[in-house]
Order: C-alpha cells, then structure tokens, then sequence
C-alpha cells in the first residue's frame, strides 16, 4: 500500500487505479479489507500539532530582559526588608503579564477548522450496498457517490460523470466552476486543471458523478495545505523585533549603570544595604514599566480605530505591521474585483455593445460602440440576450438586500445583461414556456433549450464560441431576417473580447414545428447565430483608488490568483498595477505557476519584485512568493480567502482573510479580517497602522527622557555620594502615573496630515532615529538639572529630606506634563494642532495634577511614598521649570523636525 502514496493519479487511467487500489468498481471494498485499511492509514482526519496552552502563554509573558530585571528588583527590595517597595515592584509586573496575555492573539486554529472541512457524510459503494458513513471512515479504494451540493469527503480519482461540475475556488482560486470528467489529464498539469479529480472539501455544484477514494486524512491536498500551515514560520513583528532590540540594548545599558552604582558605593565603603537600594532604584528608573501596557493600550486602541473601518485585527502587533507594509500581495476574485460575474461587451449582428453596471443587480445599460446600430433598433441583439435568458438554469436572488445568484455565475450574468436590454426573466419563461433541453456535458460544449410559442417551438443554444460555429451556417441580422454568417467576423471578435480577460459564450436559436423534440444527433444541426457575449469579473472601482493611493505611498500592489493568465493580466490593467520599474502589459508580464516552478530560489527572489501579476498560483508557490519578498526584506501583507491561501497568509508579516466569502481556514491563519472583503479597506488599515505607529514612537520619545533622567538622578547622587534624590517605590509612582495619566494621551492623538504621502518605514529603521534620540538625551539632561538642582536647592536651604525629595517627584511630573504637548508631533507646535484636538491631553493632564495633590498632602501617601508637603512658591518653581523645558524643546523642535 505505500506505493499508493504521492502518485499523480490524474495521469493514470482509470483502469490502472482500479488494478493499484485492489477494488471492484461495482462491488466496493468489503468490509474486512475496510477495516485492514483505515487500521493502514488511520482516519480520514486531518491531525494538527501541539499549540501552547492559555498558561504557557502567560508564563512567556515574563520572558523578557526588563521583566527579569525588575523581578530581581523586587527581589532584592524584599530581601532587604522594603516590603512595600518589593510588592509594587512585583505588582507592576503581574499586571504588564495579565494585558499582554489577555491581548496576545488566541493560538492558531487553521488546523482545526481543516478538519471541520472533512467532518461530512459520504455516500459510499460497499460489499455492493449503497451506504452512508461518516467521511472520517473512508479509506483509499473506497468508491464514492457525489451528488449536487455534497462537500467532496476526501481526494477522488473521477471514474463517471453527468455534467459534475465542482466549485474549487477555495482550494485553487479559480472564480469559475470546473467541469469533471473521467479523462487522462498530462501529469504536469497545475491543480486547477486537473479535470478527472476531485479534491476533499470543495464542493459539487451541479450534477453527479463517481469517484474513488485515492489519498485520505494528510495525504490529502487540503491535509497537504496543512502542512503547509505548520511548516510556516511563526514570524515576530517588525514592532516585536524592535521593541526586543530596544529591551536587549536598555538591558545592557542598565545592567552596566546598576554595576557602575555598586562598585562605587562599594569604594566609598557605604552600608551594603544602601548600595544596593541605589541599584535598585538606577535599576527601576531606567526601565520604562509603563511601556509594555502602554504598546498594549496603543495597539488596542488602532484595533477599535480599525473595526470602525471594517478590517478586525486578530494580533494586536498586526496594527503596527501594517503602517510598516511594503509589499500587499492580494488575490483578486472578491478583493480586488467584485466576485460577481458582468457581462461588459455584446457582439451581435456585427455591432459591438457596452454593457454598464457591475453585479447582479440590473442597474446599467447597452449602448453602442462605433455608431452601430441602437440596442433597440438591433433584432438580432434582443434575441441574443433572450437566448441567453432563457438557455439558463440560474436564478437571481435578494439575500441581506443584496442581489446574489443561484446557480453558475456565468449564467447569472446572462440573466443580468437581459435586464439592462429590458427583458423580465421571468417573464420571459411565462411567455416561453421550457418544454425539453439538451443539458451542458463537457464532450458537446454546449446546452440547448426548447420553449413553447404560439407558432411552433424555438431552440435556443449557448456554449463555447468553436462548438456553436460549427452548428451555425446562417445569423440573425439586425432587421430579424436570416442572411449568410460571417464566421471570421465572430473568430476575430471573440479573439477582441477574449484580449480583455473576457469569458465569451456564443448564443443561437433555430425555429421548430410545434411537434419537435430534442435530439442530441440533429441539435446542433441549422442553428441560427446571434451573438457573443463577453463577460468578467470586474474591478472594483474603490479599489482602484486604494491602490493608486498604496503605491503613491510607496506600497507595492501585487495580485497573486489561481485564475487564468489572459484574464489576470486585463483586471490588473483596469486596476494600474506596476512592478517597481515597470507596468503591466507593457513592460511587465504575468508570471504563472509553471514559471514560478522553473526558477531556482535565487531566481526567484530577484525577479518577484519587477512583476506585479501572478497566475495559475498553487499554494506552495503562494507561500513561495511571500518567502521570496520576505527574503528581499520587505514587509509582507498577504490577502486571501481560501483554503489555499491559508499557509501564505501564516506565513506572511501581516495575513488579511476575507470575513464574507473567506473559509475559516483562512480566518484562523490570518492576523486581520475584512468584514467587507474589499481591498479599499486594506489601503484604510495601512493610514490607521501609520497613526499608531506614529503615536507609538511618540509616547516612547516621551516616556524614555523620564526613565534617563531618573537613571541619572541616581547615578549623579552615587557619584557625590549624596543621599537619594528619589526613591525606587517613588520611581515607580512616576513612571506608573503618569505613563497611564499622560502617556496614554497619545494613543488617541489624531492622524497627521500627509501620512500617506510618506514612504514606508524599512523593516531595518529604528524605532528612534539620530533626530529623536538626540532630543531624549536632551530632555534627560534638563530633567536631571531640574530634577536634582531642586533636591540639592532644598536640602541647602534647610528642607528635610522628604519634602526635598517630594520636590524632585513634583519636577519629574510637571516637566513631563509640560513636554506632553511637545511630544503630540516631532514637527509641528501644540497650538498648530489645536490645543482641543485631543481633548484627552487636557484631561489626562488635570487628572495627573489632582494625583500629585494627594501624593504631596495625603497621610497615607507620606506612610506609603516618604512624601511631604510643600507650600505655593515650591509649585511655583517646579512649573517654572515645565515652562522652561516646554519654549526649549519648541525652539529644538523648530531647528530639527522630523516626521516619524
């Protein structure tokens, strides 16, 4: 039986499949082989590996460098005795772990919902009964009945079928259904078109057929895309890798300070348990504490901005990543375009028409292209669209108030463009009654209808634009007569309509005597032509602009689908792609599968930048493509709905499922879900991702001149011996506070004008540049002057010890209050912006001021923080300094700008 694995079973007849899997085509297996066989190869179930669970989740939330410092911190103040300092220290911790665990994404469940794709029924061929088992029971060799709207329970080897047509599109992309059959298909062909097979989870959307089992469970295409899945690696963010960076950096830079401090005190022979409350308190004023839940709250907030706008974010850091997007690599069929096939051009009775309107609601018209004849005027032209009204099984439906079709979307056009001509379907079947009909089967290519009229009985034909030529030796002309048929003019207009990415069907009718009945061997026998109709699935309009405004923003725009090549190459003309020197159709061509196949690694990375239309993709080169990008170092935004799809969107920086149409799959894999499916809302995701990032870098540029300054504080008064300006239990009341009183202000500052008229950051930029660095040294600087000048002025003028150090707390608050405003843009005055523009400022700050009250005058707040209280010209100094650091940063601000 292992040699049953990884076999190309659409290249092998169906002979030689029955003599490999050992079953009786008639017969089935027995139930003794059965039972041999799924003891072989286990259950038709998809297995899934190992996720972490809720408590090793949290567990890793303290597995970061600034974490374990202040846990040694707390360690250490508890060691000593300083309770309350050991327990705020640890309680500081605990809460930073429980946000980021309740935020942090839920594991991945794309393997689960695989499997829900295989927990159907089957109907199955056994010891020569018909029976209906759980799909998990199948084994290979099994034969398998599909009817209409089965879900296809595991990978079948077609054996027969009438007119089985499937729906693949979540496997493989194609927006069309696939007609089966039972032929021989070369064995290097892409999965799409692999017409004698059918794939577990895709659906029968019309007829039936039989099949027999031939790969169960993993071995099965979608258990292969499961591998996929757990193959892809779990990537962390820019914003995670930055923020670890910045961690491992501060790390050595504390370690090195807390070291300075003991060595120090140790030389100047101080009581052990002094030097190491300086360390501790360096140690506890270097980390900013408030930044974990401070980068949680900011995320959580462009979340909620995000919903508002229809994309819902799954990852908290996905918010970030996208305002970091380099490359979107996004599929077409419902993203890009509306995933309603539109009938767009008619060629009838030698006159092209122009149909308007996309969808399946009939807002729209014909009109004529090159001064041809009317719609009205053209005979032939109504005919056409009645012909393809009336040969037609589809139906048009209201469902949530939204037109939708019933049946083949191709037919649903047709329905459609009789409407924009004016004519009822329905109507039209009352006035025409259907009395027989030759159904569509893959060898004639065609369907044909017969309807009751009042003189005799009319036929009406449409099927592929070859078969139906050759069933045509007259057409209809404009005035209704008969007159010769111009078979080149038809070739070269399907050969126009088909360099538009446009499906053609070619339509005809011929007139019966009453008594007629349809045969298939004289049906296709003096047919009258009537036209071509040309139909797509047309761009959005929205998102047109979005892409215009993604690479105006320096965004790459690439479609990656499973459709045809032809078809690929017109939508990405109508939506203005461009590679990164060139534009499609002109300079750029359509890579396929096959040739993504032929190029090595190496190849493939250099070449994936310059095309910017992918087609005939199967998943492994999906998750290829994004590799290839991710190799170049850019960062990946990867959209789809599929099946297929879900290991490039694992795989990718940022993956966006599609929430209408999007398996849950798809979903579970992705960071980001469009409750719209549409690729405008991306283009909105990436101008929010900007803003939160923009005000993630604000509040770290505001909160770290704080974390220095405190360090140098502690540093300077080690160096002179001095006692303590501030304590580490008064550390963590600053930082704490005012990071959720102030800081968090930030998170809601409103988007700058022109964010996306800027370049995308690079994945390789710091978080804070030379620019902003250079301000945060120069704000510690004035923090630690102010700051410790006012301790040491008190301390001279005979203040004790807490009330000096009570002066010190109130500077480091005030001047951060004050340095707030500057910090709500890089470039621009608080008063530019409008002082009310972020009301939240003006109440976070009279918020902090109140708190600073009761820190300076409460009781309990001298037994638990050594504070004490000051009299009205002690604020007065302390805002003096605010004023001074505000005009000073201004006045740097209008020296040096820069944009982040």
């Amino acid at each position: 039986m292992e040699t049953l694995l990884n076999k190309k079973w659409h290249n092998i007849s169906k002979e030689e499949t029955i003599s490999l899997l050992g079953v009786d085509p008639q017969k089935g297996l027995d139930v003794f082989e059965t039972e041999k066989r799924i003891k072989h190869f286990g259950e038709n179930i998809i297995s899934s590996k190992r996720q972490k669970t809720s408590f090793e989740r949290l567990l890793l939330q303290f597995h970061q460098p600034l974490v374990y410092i202040l846990l040694a911190a707390g360690s250490v103040t508890a060691f000593l005795g300083e309770w309350v300092d050991s327990f705020v220290i640890l309680g500081v911790v605990i809460v930073n772990a429980l946000v980021g665990s309740f935020q942090e994404s839920k594991a991945v469940k794309a393997l689960k919902s695989l499997s829900a794709t295989m927990n159907v029924e089957a109907v199955a061929i056994r010891a020569g009964e018909t029976v209906r088992l759980e799909a998990s029971q199948l084994v290979p060799g099994d034969m398998v009945i599909l009817r209409s709207g089965d879900k296809v329970p595991a990978d079948l080897r077609i054996f027969s079928s009438k007119e089985l047509r499937n729906d693949e599109s979540t496997l493989t992309g194609e927006s069309v259904s696939v007609e089966k059959n039972a032929q021989v298909v070369a064995g290097e062909a892409v999965l799409a078109e692999r017409h004698c097979m059918a794939y577990a989870g895709t659906l029968v959307s019309s007829g039936q057929g039989r099949g027999v089992v031939v790969a169960t469970g993993n071995m099965t295409e979608i258990g292969r895309i499961s591998g996929l899945i757990d193959s892809a690696d779990e990537l962390e963010t820019p914003l995670t890798r930055k923020i670890t960076r910045f961690s491992h950096m501060l790390l050595l830079a504390i370690l090195g300070l807390a070291g300075t401090s003991i060595v120090i005190g140790l030389a100047r022979s101080e009581p052990l348990s002094d030097v190491f409350m300086a360390a501790v308190a360096l140690a506890v004023g270097a980390i900013p504490e408030g930044l974990p839940a401070a980068v949680t709250i900011i995320l959580a907030l462009g979340v909620s901005r995000m919903a508002q706008r229809k994309a819902i974010i799954r990852k908290l850091p996905a918010v970030e990543t996208l305002g970091g997007t380099t490359v979107i690599c996004s599929d077409k069929t419902g993203t890009l375009t509306e995933n309603q096939m539109t009938v767009q051009t008619i060629f009838s009775g030698n006159s092209y028409y122009e149909v308007s309107g996309t969808g399946y609601g009939d807002e729209g018209d014909i009109v004529a292209l090159d001064k041809g004849i009317t719609p009205r005027e053209n005979l032939s032209l109504e005919e056409c669209v009645r012909a393809g009204a009336l040969c037609n099984d589809a139906r048009i439906s209201n469902k949530n108030g939204r037109p939708s079709v019933v049946g083949d979307p191709t037919e649903g056009a047709l329905l459609v463009s009789a409407a924009k001509f004016g004519l009822n379907y329905k109507d039209e079947f009352k006035s025409l009654p259907r009395v027989d009909e030759l159904p569509f089967e893959s060898e004639w290519q065609y369907m044909v209808t017969l309807h009751e009229q009042d003189d005799g009985v009319v036929a009406y034909m449409k099927g592929a634009v070859e078969k139906v030529l050759n069933c045509c030796f007259q057409e209809v002309l404009p005035n209704g007569e008969n007159g010769a048929l111009d078979k080149q003019s038809v070739i070269e207009a399907q050969q126009k309509m088909a360099a538009k990415g446009q499906r053609v069907l070619a339509l005809a009718r011929k007139r019966l005597p009453a008594d007629s009945a349809l045969e298939r061997q004289d049906a296709c026998m003096g047919m009258d032509f009537l036209g071509l109709q040309g139909m797509i699935d047309p761009p959005r309009e929205e998102a047109k602009v979005a892409i215009a405004a993604c690479q105006n923003a320096g965004v790459e725009v690439k479609m990656i689908t499973g459709d045809h090549a032809l078809t690929a190459q017109a939508i990405g003309l109508m939506l203005g792609l461009r590679g990164s020197d060139c534009t499609i159709g002109q300079d750029c061509p359509v890579m396929t599968g096959s040739e993504i196949g032929e190029l090595s690694d190496t190849d493939l990375i250099e070449k994936v930048g310059q095309i910017p239309v992918f087609a005939r993709v199967s998943p492994e080169q999906k998750l290829r493509l994004v590799m290839a990008l991710q190799a170049r170092g850019e960062i990946c935004a990867m959209t789809g709905d599929g099946v297929n799809d879900a290991p490039a969107l694992k795989q990718s920086d940022i993956g966006i499922a599609m929430g209408i149409s999007g398996t849950d799959a798809a979903k579970e894999a992705a960071d980001m879900v469009l409750t719209d499916d549409n690729f405008a809302t991306i283009e909105a995701a990436v101008e929010e991702g900007r803003g939160v990032f923009a005000n993630l870098v604000k509040f770290i540029a505001w909160t770290l001149p704080t974390n220095a300054g405190e360090g140098l504080v502690i540093l300077l008064a080690v160096l002179f011996g001095a006692s303590l300006p501030i304590l580490p239990v008064q550390i963590l009341w600053i930082n704490m506070t005012t990071a959720a009183c102030l800081g968090m202000m930030l998170a809601f500052e409103p988007k700058e004008p022109g964010i996306m008229d800027r370049s995308p950051r690079r994945p390789d930029r710091p978080i804070l540049d030379h620019v902003l660095l250079r301000r945060v040294g120069f704000v510690s600087i004035l923090l630690l002057v102010c700051a410790f000048g006012l301790f040491e002025w008190e301390l001279y003028n005979g203040a004790s010890l807490e009330k000096s150090r009570t002066m010190a707390v109130n500077a480091f608050v005030v001047i951060e209050a004050f340095y707030l405003f500057n910090s709500r843009s890089f470039t621009r005055s608080p008063f530019d912006l409008g002082l009310t523009s972020n009301p939240w400022i003006l109440g976070g700050f009279g918020v902090m001021m109140i708190l600073q009250a009761i820190f300076t005058y409460a009781p309990v707040m001298h037994n638990l923080f050594a504070s004490a209280p000051i009299d009205f010209l002690d604020w007065v100094k302390i805002l003096l300094c605010g004023i001074v650091v505000y005009l000073l940063i201004e006045v740097d601000k209008k020296l040096v700008g820069k944009d982040v």
